[in-house]
């Protein structure tokens, strides 16, 4: 008789072991870091380990993955709001919040040695995708509303959120003295800055 899967035990299982692989990808590099390490660091054994991710890589992608579909989790939670800037806003305070996670930068390190991998790529391409569609019509209703500038489009104005925000961690991964933490309000003022309205003499 076959063995009957708890969901919830799975999916805590799944996510211990991911966490666990996120702490030795930012100690040690991808390609530095085992399946050994992982399986040392999450408590358990290699059998569990290939049970849930065949191979080091399908790891990797599953936490990119987990990112993305936070990030869409994200946006779907906030349907319903009214003021579009905020929602805006409330995101870039919300990335720059991730972004202080003390594992980061050195996971970021970790997968720009593998970007260069097919799969890896596509995964990054879906995040911002799903980033650009959760953004856009934020950006858009806000111009409707008269809250950000009207000399761009929305989908201009979005990548150019991307940029920044993409920026913003490609610093936090090679300047330690450069944290979330101390840049948080300057991020959201720099956001601010490039979405105002245009002046109206």
């Amino acid at each position: 008789m076959a063995r009957t899967v708890d969901p919830e035990r799975h999916l805590a299982r799944r996510l211990v072991i991911i966490d666990a692989a996120l702490t030795c990808f930012a100690a040690t590099g991808y390609v530095g870091t085992s399946t050994a390490a992982i399986c040392r660091e999450a408590g358990i054994g290699s059998g569990t380990f290939f049970h849930y991710f065949p191979t080091k890589q399908s790891l990797l992608l599953a936490i990119l993955a987990h990112g993305t579909e936070e990030t869409r989790a994200w946006f779907a939670a906030r349907a319903d709001d009214a003021d579009p800037l905020a929602v805006v806003e409330a995101y870039v305070d919300h990335t720059a919040e991730e972004m202080s996670e003390p594992r980061l930068a050195g996971f970021v390190r970790a997968v720009g040695a593998v970007m260069g991998e097919p799969e890896v790529e596509a995964a990054f391409a879906l995040d911002s995708q799903v980033l650009q569609e959760g953004l856009e019509p934020w950006v858009a209703r806000a111009q409707e509303a008269g809250q950000v500038r009207g000399d761009r489009s929305a989908r201009d104005l979005t990548a150019w959120l991307m940029v920044v925000l993409d920026g913003f961690l490609g610093r936090l991964a090679v300047d330690a003295d450069f944290t979330a933490d101390a840049q948080r309000a300057t991020l959201l003022d720099v956001v601010r800055r490039l979405l105002a309205p245009e002046a109206r003499s």
